[in-house]
């Protein structure tokens, strides 16, 4: 019995991925992004009585910088501002949304700074006026997630 289109929501994952990343104002999609994680970075303490008492972590909320990498993205018009900001040490805030098919957000991932680090773009095409990344690298820092409004 085939289920109904409700059912087939409720029961499986998004059935195509995409992303709209946000930096500072500019609003970029992509068909990939990946990295997505927060860490902190951490200590194990040993001393002699260790063998008995075990050991103690120590975790140090001071947000570690990551790798992102945003893959396979298309920039409408110019894009004077992404050079501008690869060429650039500025931080930037950035906001990752994951939308369904209806192109809605249904989480999002925000980073409080966001660096550029690398650019690759693929083979170009005259027919077309829109820029396309191939990939995108960032170091980011200060991930959190949230629901989408």
């Amino acid at each position: 019995m085939a289920l109904s289109v409700d059912d087939q929501k409720a029961s499986y994952p998004l059935p195509a991925y995409n992303f709209r990343v946000t930096i500072g104002d500019q609003s970029v999609s992509f068909a990939k992004v990946s990295g997505l994680q927060r860490e902190h970075y951490s200590v194990v303490y040993r001393h002699g009585l260790s063998a008995f008492e075990g050991e103690t972590l120590f975790k140090y909320f001071i947000n570690k910088w990551i790798d992102l990498t945003l893959e396979r993205g298309l920039v409408p018009a110019s894009a004077a501002w992404l050079y501008a900001w690869l060429e650039s040490n500025d931080s930037r805030p950035m906001t990752i949304d994951l939308c369904g098919a209806d192109t809605m957000p249904v989480i999002r991932w925000k980073i409080a700074d966001a660096v550029a680090i690398k650019l690759s773009a693929p083979t170009f095409d005259a027919s077309s006026s829109e820029v396309v990344i191939e990939s995108l690298a960032v170091k980011a820092a200060g991930i959190t997630i949230e629901e989408a409004p």
